[in-house]
């Protein structure tokens, strides 16, 4: 059941909060041994869970997640527990506060059932790390769920809860969004605050992945909250992100994207999904049109922003430490590391300019459709090959964009590939328009029907 369906239960008491983990526990018992979606357990989520249904009994539920299991991607602070980012550099020290994203959902009465792996620092696609090793897609355990939010995204499929949050520096929840058959949505950037910072703070959020939209707007209402510690986050609206969004596309105009110069050809799976979505939004009144906005090589500008993280990241360990880090990270750092002051600027300035460039495109069209990942998911033990290159141009040139010009963007499933892996696509809209890209991810979703749960959960 989904985070909307259970706080209905709760409410007519037809199910309680405990029994509700107790089911969640069971089956994370039964699949984590070989998915490996958890860096860490919470001990006091039962506990947690029974003062929710306490509430729930007195008629006085916290929130609007109230006694509803979610996840934490540890790359974002949970206090009482360590923050290692996938990392054996790290310090296992526990945190005193919550990041702004994980106190919203506490807030609203959710319980935080643990803390899912990443891949170190976030710095790539493919689902594993030094620390936790490797996370498996609940679909196809030969497979990668992707990343870097691998184990929010694997979670989600293997049903071991409905919320999870994962982060977004260039697809961390949008690509494991796609090869896992769940939703992923990452915000405008501002609308989660963030604290404290991470390496990829200038094109980084967190955001929700869940397994409906529905559920992912319920979810971001809890974290798009306004936080002093974050000096750029937007204002507290304090709206319900569910209003409007079952209002459709009708009259909509939608552009899609189906090539992108200097991104690698889709697949034909990938093409026909992208094709279906854009008939399903066409049979729902939306005015559908072929088009590309001119905008600079969004490779360049992301690979001088994602390399001088790295490098920076790296830099700040002893000789000692960088010897124990997932390897393609000190191959960027020493490539990028040496990048002049000007070159970073001038990527500045570029992003600057797709910024420009989309927000023109979008004065013509509501909304963009494009695919998530120009392929379907790769195997779960392949080694990463010429990072600086693969990672960022051949798994999420379609994905980056967005957090360049920092639009919202929605990963929706639409279906399953030959292999029986699923495939999603992008919904994404102006920035700030946060209402308008989910509503049109919801018609979507409504439209191409959510896949069946893999068979292995």
């Amino acid at each position: 059941m989904g985070a909307e369906d259970l706080v209905a239960a709760f409410r007519a008491r037809s199910l309680s909060p405990v029994d509700v983990l107790k089911d969640v526990l069971e089956r994370v018992a039964r699949m984590n041994p070989w998915v490996n979606a958890f860096a860490a357990m919470n001990p006091r989520a039962l506990a947690a869970a029974g003062e929710s249904e306490a509430r729930w009994m007195a008629g006085r539920p916290m929130g609007a997640l109230d006694g509803v299991p979610a996840t934490v991607k540890d790359l974002l602070d949970l206090a009482g527990f360590a923050t290692r980012r996938g990392s054996r550099t790290t310090s296992t020290a526990p945190m005193a506060q919550d990041a702004p994203a994980v106190m919203g959902l506490k807030a609203a009465g959710a319980v935080i059932l643990g803390k899912t792996t990443t891949t170190e620092f976030g710095w790539k696609s493919p689902g594993d790390c030094p620390l936790h090793g490797i996370t498996r897609n609940p679909w196809d355990r030969m497979r990668t769920p992707g990343g870097s939010s691998s184990g929010a995204g694997a979670a989600a499929a293997a049903h071991f809860g409905p919320l999870h949050i994962g982060t977004d520096a260039g697809g961390s929840i949008r690509i494991p969004a796609a090869w896992c058959g769940v939703v992923g949505f990452k915000p405008s950037f501002g609308r989660v605050p963030q604290w404290p910072l991470g390496s990829f703070s200038s094109v980084a959020v967190a955001g929700p992945m869940t397994r409906s939209v529905r559920d992912a707007a319920l979810m971001f209402g809890a974290m798009a909250r306004f936080d002093l510690r974050d000096p750029f986050c937007l204002p507290d609206e304090s709206r319900d992100w569910l209003g409007g969004i079952e209002d459709g596309v009708a009259g909509m105009r939608v552009a899609v994207m189906r090539r992108m110069g200097f991104a690698p050809n889709l697949d034909e799976a990938g093409e026909a999904a992208l094709l279906r979505a854009a008939k399903l939004l066409e049979e729902q009144g939306a005015i559908i049109e072929d088009a590309s906005p001119e905008l600079p090589d969004t490779r360049e500008i992301f690979g001088r922003v994602w390399g001088v993280a790295l490098a920076r990241t790296a830099n700040g360990l002893t000789a000692e430490q960088q010897g124990m880090l997932d390897e393609g990270i000190m191959e960027v750092a020493r490539r990028e590391g040496g990048m002049s002051a000007v070159d970073f600027l001038a990527a500045e300035a570029m992003r600057i300019q797709a910024a420009h460039v989309m927000a023109r495109f979008h004065q013509r069209y509501d909304l963009v459709i494009c695919p998530t990942t120009p392929g379907a998911a790769p195997a779960a033990d392949q080694p990463t090959i010429r990072p600086h290159e693969a990672l960022w141009r051949d798994w999420a040139p379609w994905t980056f964009a967005f957090n360049l010009t920092r639009q919202p963007a929605v990963t929706v499933p639409v279906g399953l590939d030959g292999d029986g892996i699923p495939r999603g696509v992008q919904v994404a809209a102006a920035v700030y328009r946060d209402d308008l890209a989910l509503r049109g991810a919801r018609a979507l979703e409504r439209a191409a029907g959510a896949p069946a749960p893999p068979s292995a959960a």
